[in-house]
């Protein structure tokens, strides 16, 4: 498999862009589950006539992710950055610097979310959350592409969560996917486009342990296989309060991160599942329907 990967990332983006298209239509229509999570999630967030406008581009995304992956995780850092070709925001990064603070970046399953932490790492040290994959083989694949100068790796349980705190209190960079369904009694049920979704806490936890400053991170898929756009914003309303409050006000931040490019979002995952062990959530009633804005 890295062979074959080393293979794909000598290819043209243009080139695994298109073939990730017709990926991302082979899997939709070849499996009922994940087509039906992709129409149950974009329901919930879009009117129907808005969630199938979005849907074909949403499916063609979703290939394009996969596709993508061996030249972002097979290529050297310099040739992974400068697939970013435009970056909006960065004096975000710039002012919590002259402040002395540490970074939080949330990265949702929104465009091409593993070139983030890649980019930030050209210009200081990051540590990033992740779960380690169930095939084996995918292991070694993943610690290879991402890590590397200035880009470290934490696994998702408590000896990862101590590199987190530790970054951060070194006043540097972490970053975590805050929409990923955490394990059972890692979480608590917070509305995520209307429905409880088991979410993570950890993202919260560490706003509220650290000074860090928040910064909502996406790198947009250009046209053609021109590159991508890095897109940093800080949250439309401050991160506080109570643990729960966090995780709640979080989701909403991430909602409007979503609704800005709604295409490029992996509404195809499994985000309402329920963990083994974990209480289903109480009935709640659904949040009006946003208004689609295209990226």
């Amino acid at each position: 498999m890295s062979a074959l990967f080393s293979l794909l990332g000598r290819l043209p983006l243009c080139v695994l862009h298109g073939l990730g298209a017709l990926l991302g239509w082979i899997a939709y229509l070849g499996s009922p589950t994940y087509r039906r999570h992709t129409r149950e999630n974009l329901a919930l967030a879009y009117p129907a006539q808005e969630a199938a406008a979005i849907l074909p581009a949403s499916v063609a995304h979703a290939g394009k992710g996969v596709l993508e992956l061996p030249r972002v995780w097979m290529r050297r850092q310099p040739d992974v950055v400068r697939m970013v070709t435009r970056v909006t925001g960065w004096e975000l990064v710039e002012q919590a610097w002259r402040r002395g603070e540490g970074i939080l970046f949330l990265t949702p399953h929104l465009g091409c979310f593993e070139i983030t932490a890649q980019y930030y790492a050209s210009h200081a040290p990051i540590t990033v959350l992740y779960r380690p994959p169930r095939q084996a083989w995918l292991q070694p694949l993943i610690e290879e592409g991402r890590g590397g100068a200035n880009l470290h790796l934490a696994s998702a349980d408590l000896s990862g969560v101590r590199l987190l705190l530790r970054a951060l209190k070194r006043r540097e960079a972490v970053g975590m996917l805050p929409d990923q369904v955490p394990g059972m009694g890692e979480g608590m049920w917070a509305d995520f486009f209307g429905r409880p979704a088991y979410t993570m806490t950890l993202a919260a936890r560490l706003t509220e342990a650290s000074r860090a400053a928040v910064i909502m991170a996406y790198a947009e898929r250009l046209p053609g296989g021109a590159g991508f756009h890095l897109r940093l914003s800080a949250p439309q309303q401050e991160i506080a309060g109570t643990p729960e409050e966090r995780v709640h006000l979080l989701n909403r931040a991430l909602e409007d991160l979503i609704r800005r490019c709604p295409q490029q979002y992996l509404w195809g995952y499994n985000r309402y599942k329920i963990p083994s062990g974990a209480r289903p959530p109480e009935p709640e009633t659904r949040n009006p329907k946003p208004e689609t804005k295209k990226c």
